[in-house]
């Protein structure tokens, strides 16, 4: 082999040179070798006026059908639709789990009753909304959510409202899952030798709820016998009670009638309370296990419930006014039950 053969490194150059016929069935530059159309669809312009026809407008290009990775278009199909893990416009939303989700979750709100909460079930906590000032004194809590990949969010007031329904959030809302009513039998199984319940009917306004719950924990009631659980767990009970939502639990009956006579039957003294009749409350003797039974501030207890009593007290006083607050009378009762027990 000759050296004119060889390119500057020394490695020898091979060309290929098309012959003239194949460069004009290709339909290029027979000197150049490059352009052109295949003489095919040269001919099929010139018979269609230099227009194509509809089914070669139709074709893919040229490799195209030959692929392996094809990508070919089709129209949405809802039952194909991927679910991407709860992502913002991506994910198929179930109207249904929504409805019970919300159902599952309450909002709460007030530095104290968020602060008790991180501090007695943290893992209740779905989602949390701080404005900046209160952040530094939720610095425990800010960590743990982001440790444990829950969403909280840095906001203004106003934006906090909004998230919590009320101007009246304190810097803080947490969405959390609701507690669920204990049962009776499962209460009992657990009380201790000395044990106040309280037995709320038809007590239902959550500022009285609050009131009440911050007054059990004060004096060492832990059980709240309730027609519906999630009341104790409103935004405006639980800040009302100043974290003592936290050391009281619900207590749920089959019925209200049914659960108090399950703890008759357990040898609790069911105690009930009247405005004008019943021992009054500085000369009574209150027994350490006992059911403490109140009602409506306007109503009071029903017949059929009164009636349940076995033994009824009143609180005295001038008789300038009706009656007291529901949640004041349940503070002065539970304050003699503490001196006389505890």
């Amino acid at each position: 082999m000759n050296d004119e053969f060889k390119g500057k490194s020394g490695k020898v150059k091979v060309m290929y040179v098309r012959g003239e016929e194949e460069n004009r069935s290709r339909g290029q530059n027979p000197r150049t070798g490059k352009g052109g159309r295949p003489a095919a669809r040269q001919e099929d312009n010139r018979r269609s006026g230099g227009r194509r026809n509809d089914d070669s407008a139709r074709k893919p290009p040229r490799g195209a059908s030959e692929s392996p990775w094809r990508t070919v278009s089709r129209a949405p199909d809802d039952e194909n639709k991927p679910d991407h893990g709860g992502i913002s416009g991506k994910s198929v939303i179930d109207p249904a789990q929504i409805r019970r989700q919300r159902m599952e979750e309450t909002r709460v709100y007030g530095e104290n009753a968020c602060q008790a909460l991180f501090q007695s079930r943290p893992e209740a906590i779905v989602r949390a909304w701080f404005v900046q000032s209160v952040t530094p004194r939720f610095r425990d809590a800010l960590r743990w959510l982001a440790a444990n990949r829950k969403a909280y969010h840095v906001v203004d007031d106003a934006e906090l409202a909004k998230a919590s329904g009320t101007e009246h959030h304190g810097g803080v809302c947490f969405l959390i899952k609701k507690r669920m009513g204990m049962a009776v039998s499962e209460w009992l199984a657990q009380a201790g030798s000395k044990d106040c319940v309280l037995a709320l009917e038809d007590v239902s306004n959550p500022h009285n709820l609050g009131g009440i719950m911050r007054s059990c924990a004060h004096f060492g009631a832990k059980g709240l016998l309730v027609d519906d659980a999630s009341l104790l767990e409103s935004g405006a009970a639980v800040r009302t009670a100043e974290g003592g939502a936290e050391h009281v639990h619900a207590i749920s009956g089959s019925s209200f009638a049914e659960g108090l006579a399950e703890f008759r039957k357990a040898g609790y003294t069911i105690v009930t309370t009247s405005s004008h009749k019943g021992t009054p409350l500085a000369e009574a003797v209150l027994p350490e296990k006992m059911v403490l039974v109140l009602g409506q501030e306007s109503e009071g207890l029903t017949d059929t419930t009164f009636q349940q009593g076995d033994m009824s007290l009143s609180i005295g006083g001038t008789g300038n006014v009706e009656s007291l607050n529901v949640s004041v009378a349940t503070g002065i009762l539970l304050a003699e039950w503490w001196r006389q027990n505890a």
